[in-house]
């Protein structure tokens, strides 16, 4: 699964990279221990244009009561994604790219949950295959939500944690993104990472404290 993640890049640097329109951020600022319910900047076809906009992490359904899931739904299953009725609309047509530098994922050892970085090797942004969703209701605030897709993990990473995100290249935006891509083309992009293209080390346990959200969190630990 992915329940934290690092978003610390500049608007500019990921509108960029992402060839994309940046919503007006002035609260912006870089994150380095990103968790579920709170606001992450997401990728989304708007009008037939790239834009990168705010989000709430954990996607609410169009059809939900309220604008809190009675379940998680940060992350979603690419082995059901096309079915689980909370995600199945926005899979056809609301599908997102979140941008990231890298994910958190704890490894049990001696019985002990030790945390690790992931990132692209090559230094790149990660881009985590996503859904967005709008949620509104009648007395309350409209919701902009989004969800991280996740499956199994590559070889290579299998011993740290045994669930990745479903990461894109940048040449698979476009039908990633496009409403009317075939849909088969889509799913078959719902794969797990080639071995070598995600780096790792261990961090230190202040990671587990999301109160602790600095450039501290994603460097490596120092063995004593």
């Amino acid at each position: 699964m992915c329940g934290r993640f690092a978003q610390h890049r500049s608007l500019e640097a990921l509108g960029e990279f992402l060839r994309a329109q940046v919503a007006p951020e002035p609260d912006w600022r870089p994150r380095y221990n990103v968790a579920p319910s709170t606001p992450v900047l997401a990728l989304a076809l708007r009008n037939g244009v790239r834009r990168l906009d705010r989000y709430r992490w954990g996607l609410v359904p169009a059809w939900s009561k309220t604008a809190r899931s009675t379940y998680a739904t940060f992350n979603a299953r690419a082995e059901t994604v096309a079915t689980a009725p909370a995600f199945r609309a926005a899979y056809r047509r609301r599908r997102c790219v979140v941008p990231a530098d890298g994910w958190y994922e704890w490894q049990t050892r001696d019985g002990a949950k030790c945390p690790w970085y992931l990132y692209r090797a090559d230094g790149a942004p990660l881009l985590f295959a996503g859904l967005w969703e709008y949620w509104e209701s009648e007395g309350a605030e409209p919701l902009e939500s989004c969800a991280i897709i996740v499956t199994a993990a590559s070889a290579s990473l299998a011993p740290i944690h045994d669930r990745m995100p479903v990461i894109l290249e940048p040449g698979q935006l476009d039908l990633w993104l496009d409403p009317q891509s075939p849909r088969d083309a889509v799913d078959e992009l719902l794969r797990s990472a080639a071995d070598g293209v995600i780096g790792a080390h261990p961090v230190a346990p202040r990671v587990n404290n999301v109160r602790n959200d600095d450039p501290t969190c994603v460097e490596p630990l120092v063995q004593a």
